[in-house]
């Protein structure tokens, strides 16, 4: 996620829930709208699909105690300090200077020249006000400054199983690296760099907005604290090649199709001692002979015969994982009745699970003998007790 989502997006009223919510009322939110949305309860809906990836979105950021206070303190000091969350037209602040996101976003995208993204500038603004690794603090003796390293999309598909259970797998990676050629310089083979002369080598630059002042990457250096007069040629001059890494990913239990997850630092290395970017995994689920989903519940169909249904029985369940369970049935059990099996479904983030959803469904008997045939035109003369459709057919007249 991009520093200028915590600009843009209002996570408290994406969930319901006040900013000062605590972390159960939350959860329970979360856990609300997740059910609501979940796309195996909304099958083909686009737009549920889509709120339910936001709300996910939603419940990670404030879910996590650091993401959620580093989300305050952004809308914090963008909010109250300049007079509302900038937008795509900027705001303008109560002192009276306009707020304009092509302040703090202008400039080139990342590229083969070391350029930063949009996204990255902004991340070492944030850096030198909270003081946090990557900003652009003074640096002494023209040291370059670190970087952090990009994230990387990538998608697995996993089996119902491992979805439900979770899964350790592995991912082919292609990301941005030091080049091989020049290690990282970004200068040709036998030469070196030579220090920015503008920003004397920290990589960064000071850019006053009125009542404040914002340490930005340099211009002419591009934040890299170096200037590069015979590039590479392998490079460009960029100091950045692509390598190409498995990594083994932990899936977490309980994941669904269509859902992205986050791994922390499993990204794209950083540049001069900077952190790892993150990994967003897509994770698609391949669908399972037997067992369907409902949120954190699991479903079955299971087959009873009609004397099973009548007069009540026992029957054998069989669970995902694991010897099946034995359920009672009443007499009497109509067709489609659901049975709940508890703490067989998909675990929770608490430790616990949902529940096994078992609906009935009578067999009807295709082909008799005579003995069977006798034996329910027996039953049909026992129960005889008028039409059950009459009441039916007298409702439908009287409409």
């Amino acid at each position: 996620m991009s520093t200028k989502d915590y600009l843009e997006k209002d996570y408290y009223a994406v969930l319901g829930v006040p900013k000062s919510a605590t972390a159960d009322e939350i959860k329970k939110a979360y856990r609300k709208l997740a059910r609501q949305y979940h796309p195996d309860a909304n099958q083909g809906n686009t737009e549920t699909e889509a709120k339910f990836k936001e709300v996910t979105e939603a419940y990670d950021v404030l879910s996590d105690t650091k993401r959620r206070k580093e989300y305050d303190e952004a809308r914090t000091l963008f909010g109250s300090g300049l007079g509302g969350y900038p937008g795509a037209g900027g705001a303008t602040r109560a002192g009276g200077f306009p707020f304009d996101l092509g302040d703090l976003f202008g400039g080139t995208g990342g590229g083969a020249g070391g350029q930063q993204s949009a996204g990255d500038r902004f991340g070492d603004i944030f850096g030198g006000l909270f003081n946090r690794g990557g900003g652009a603090a003074g640096r002494a003796g023209g040291t370059t400054r670190a970087r952090r390293g990009q994230d990387i999309e990538s998608e697995v598909t996993l089996t119902f199983t491992e979805a439900v259970e979770g899964a350790t797998v592995s991912l082919r990676l292609t990301s941005s690296s030091a080049c091989t050629a020049c290690s990282g310089t970004g200068a040709k083979a036998g030469t070196t760099p030579r220090v920015c002369p503008t920003c004397e080598g920290t990589g960064a630059a000071s850019r006053n907005l009125g009542n404040f002042a914002f340490s930005e990457p340099c211009r002419d250096c591009k934040g890299r604290g170096l200037l590069v007069d015979d590039p590479c040629p392998v490079c460009e001059g960029s100091g950045r090649g692509k390598s190409t890494r498995t990594i083994q990913a932990r899936i977490p239990a309980g994941v669904g199709d269509g859902q992205r997850i986050r791994l922390k630092g499993k990204g794209a290395p950083g540049e001069n001692g900077g952190p790892a970017g993150d990994l967003y995994v897509q994770i698609h689920v391949k669908p399972h002979a037997v067992f369907g989903r409902s949120g954190e519940n699991l479903t079955i169909t299971v087959p009873v015969t009609f004397t099973e249904a009548a007069l009540g029985a026992e029957i054998k369940v069989p669970i995902l994982k694991g010897m099946p369970v034995t359920l009672r049935i009443p007499e009497g059990t109509p067709n489609g009745r659901t049975f709940r099996v508890r703490g067989r479904g998909v675990p929770r983030k608490d430790g616990t699970k949902g529940d096994l959803l078992a609906t009935v469904e009578v067999l009807v008997p295709q082909r008799l003998d005579d003995k069977a045939r006798g034996a329910l035109e027996d039953f049909r003369d026992a129960t005889a007790g008028g039409d059950p459709r009459a009441e039916l057919i007298q409702q439908a007249r009287s409409e």
